[in-house]
């Protein structure tokens, strides 16, 4: 029997499953009535999803596609980062959406403090991009969990390598 029991947390998403609502997401353009000529491009990058399209009216229609695509994949709104949005050639509308992988040092460091205060006998220790959270019982590791579940945060997090 081990003598700690530990878990991460992390800030990822499933890149499969983004790729298949993007893909969705095209296909609903296509067919849409409101949005079939707007010749609108939908690019899925490495770090970024790039939207190309016609009036501010396709854009929020498209957006709104795209996040009820990721919600029924189960991916969280929180991944995406919205940036402004440009105009391009020929009067139409451009905007770029950064994806966020990773939790970033200053909420990691926010996490493992609170983590310290609510529960006395957990050990947090950030790790690059992870958190990893040590405890004597799993009890009080499943504690943090409901607890961090609880928070709204700016990102998403997931609780893997429960041992």
């Amino acid at each position: 029997m081990a003598s700690t029991f530990s878990f991460d947390i992390v800030s990822k998403y499933d890149r499969q499953e983004l790729k298949n609502a993007v893909d969705q997401t095209r296909r609903e353009i296509e067919t849409r009535y409101d949005l079939k000529g707007t010749k609108t491009e939908l690019d899925l990058n490495d770090n970024d999803i790039s939207i190309n399209t016609e009036s501010e009216m396709s854009l929020t229609a498209i957006r709104d596609i795209l996040e009820s695509k990721l919600i029924r994949r189960d991916l969280s709104l929180k991944i995406l980062d919205y940036q402004n949005e440009e105009t391009a050639s020929g009067g139409r509308i451009r905007i770029t959406i950064k994806l966020k992988e990773g939790i970033p040092d200053d909420i990691a460091k926010s996490l493992s403090r609170q983590i310290r205060e609510q529960n006395k006998k957990v050990t947090p220790q950030i790790q690059g991009d992870t958190l990893r959270v040590q405890a004597k019982s799993k009890d009080d590791l499943q504690d943090v969990i409901q607890m961090l579940k609880g928070e709204d945060l700016p990102v998403a997090l997931q609780f893997v390598n429960f041992r």
